[in-house]
């Protein structure tokens, strides 16, 4: 059974909540059983810097507060090491939170905390770069290239929807080839979405990917017109059987994934790569901190 001593906490305060909740957590988490070495981080460069000082007093949890890319961008340093990781949502859509079912409030997170119980998951990898939910191609790269940081900041989903609705007046659909060979598939499509969880923008769209099944699940929405992406994403909010409709998934622990024209991918929200690449899978390498499966249910 692992005990925690001691944590370290990093906030990313320029998160869209991160600056007004970090004083919370602070306070909240004066109840724990543990001293937690507490960091706000106010310019994103200096996350990674802020990171490795903290991990050099070798705490046995690591505390990630801020959106979906914070905790990618970060999880790496957790890979090959006994630290283990809790997250506080302090993003716009909150993800990877919702794939493990941790409460979108500060209290609520903290709880799970408090709680002490861990799950080994998986993490997703583009190439060498380790990403915890999922990642991207089409309209989602485009979005977080041009969408300005305080209209996320501060009119969250609602001001990512309204950006996304400009954006989608000059996306075009492309062509997705998975695979290589003989054995590659060539597909119309208006998104790709690689995914480690079943969410995407907060959404739960690909039901058939999992934190803990071992494989990399490449869903596809599939045709030559953009509204095919609209019918998905409705469907999908919706809870509709007719999300499956316009899908095609490819399931394993490693797909080449290339596209016509080449493209960016957005990694839980961060645009860090451009096909062609590798989607893999790196099964049960980290631990995480997530509500008691009785809490669950």
């Amino acid at each position: 059974m692992r005990v925690i001593k001691s944590a370290a906490m990093i906030v990313n305060a320029k998160s869209r909540k991160g600056q007004d909740l970090f004083e919370h957590a602070c306070a909240a988490m004066k109840g724990l059983p543990f001293p937690v070495d507490a960091h706000a981080v106010h310019d994103p460069k200096d996350l990674e810097a802020t990171m490795d000082a903290a991990l050099a007093r070798k705490p046995d949890l690591m505390i990630l507060g801020g959106g979906d890319g914070t905790v990618s961008g970060l999880v790496d340093k957790l890979v090959s090491t006994d630290i283990a990781l809790a997250v506080l949502p302090l993003g716009t859509a909150n993800s990877f939170a919702r794939t493990l079912g941790i409460p979108l409030d500060i209290d609520g997170a903290i709880g799970v905390i408090a709680g002490g119980h861990f799950k080994r998951i998986d993490l997703g990898m583009i190439d060498d770069d380790y990403f915890a939910n999922g990642a991207a191609i089409g309209i989602a790269p485009q979005i977080a290239q041009s969408i300005p940081h305080n209209l996320k900041k501060y009119l969250g989903r609602v001001g990512y929807l309204g950006w996304a609705a400009w954006e989608f007046l000059h996306f075009k659909p492309f062509t997705l080839i998975i695979g290589e060979g003989p054995s590659e598939r060539r597909i119309a499509a208006v998104e790709v979405r690689i995914s480690n969880g079943p969410y995407h923008g907060g959404t739960e769209v690909n039901d058939k990917a999992a934190v803990d099944n071992g494989v990399i699940v490449v869903q596809a929405v599939t045709g030559h017109v953009k509204r095919r992406l609209v019918k998905n994403w409705a469907a999908s909010l919706l809870r509709l059987d007719a999300r499956h409709e316009t899908t095609e998934e490819f399931i394993g622990t490693s797909l080449r994934i290339r596209t016509e024209p080449p493209l960016p991918i957005s990694i839980d929200g961060e645009v860090l790569a451009t096909t062609p690449v590798t989607a893999r899978i790196a099964a049960g390498v980290i631990e995480v901190m997530v509500p008691a499966p009785e809490a669950a249910a």
